[in-house]
C-alpha cells in the first residue's frame, strides 16, 4: 500500500479548490493520507515566497482570475473577498490534527468543510463555534476543538519544519511515499498518473 503525506493550509482557496480530489484518488489506489496542515505564511517566509498582501498588483490580478476560473472548473462556488479572510488558520489546523489522531469520521469533509468554510460560506474558521460545527459535520466530537491544543500546536509547528526540510515551498503540496512531489491542486491528475505508473 502506497501512502501520501498532505501538507496544506485551511485559509488557502488553492486548498479548498482541490476539493476531496484526493481522497477519490487516493481511494483509487489504496492509498493512505496523513493530514499535515500548516501555516503557509511562515512556509512562504522560509521558502523564498511572498505573502498575497505584499505581492505585486500584476500577480494579485492574475490570482484572482486564476481562483474564478479553477472554481468553474472544479464546479465549486467562490468568494474571491471572502468576509473573514486574512484568518488565523491555527484553531482549525488544531482541530484537524486532534481529529486524526482521534479517528471516527471523514478527514476529506473536515478538510474541505473548514476551507469551504473560509471560501464560500463567509464563516470565520477561528470562532470556535465554527470549528465544532465543522468537526460535527464530518462525524467527529466537537468536543475535539477544546482539546489537545498542546499537542495540536506541536505538531502544527513540526509540520511546518518537516514542510521545508521536504521541499515543500506553497499548497496544497503532496508527497508520495517515493518522494515524488505535486504542488498544486492542478496537479492532482499528475499525482493520479503517478501513482498508476504513468508518470
Amino acid at each position: 500500500m502506497t501512502h501520501i503525506d498532505y501538507f496544506f493550509a485551511t485559509v488557502s482557496p488553492f486548498t479548498y479548490l482541490a476539493g476531496t480530489r484526493l481522497e477519490e484518488i487516493a481511494a483509487k489506489h489504496g492509498a493512505t493520507i496523513t493530514y499535515k496542515p500548516l501555516d503557509v505564511l511562515a512556509l512562504f517566509t522560509r521558502t523564498g515566497g511572498t505573502a498575497p498582501k505584499d505581492r505585486h498588483s500584476s500577480r494579485l490580478d492574475y490570482r484572482l482570475q486564476e481562483l474564478r476560473r479553477q472554481a468553474a472548473k472544479a464546479g465549486l462556488p467562490i468568494n474571491l473577498q471572502p468576509a473573514f479572510w486574512p484568518v488565523n488558520p491555527a484553531p482549525s489546523s488544531y482541530a484537524i490534527i486532534a481529529a486524526q489522531n482521534a479517528g471516527g469520521g471523514d478527514m476529506a469533509a473536515l478538510v474541505h468543510g473548514f476551507t469551504r468554510a473560509c471560501w464560500a460560506e463567509e464563516r470565520n474558521i477561528a470562532d470556535d463555534d465554527v470549528i465544532r460545527d465543522v468537526l460535527k459535520s464530518a462525524g467527529f466530537d466537537p468536543k475535539l476543538a477544546d482539546s489537545g491544543l498542546l499537542t495540536g500546536a506541536e505538531t502544527y509547528a513540526r509540520n511546518l519544519e518537516e514542510a521545508v526540510e521536504r521541499g515543500v515551498f506553497g499548497v496544497p503540496f503532496y508527497i508520495t511515499q517515493d518522494d515524488e512531489r505535486f504542488w498544486g491542486q492542478d496537479r492532482l491528475d499528475d499525482l493520479d498518473a503517478h501513482l498508476e505508473g504513468r508518470l
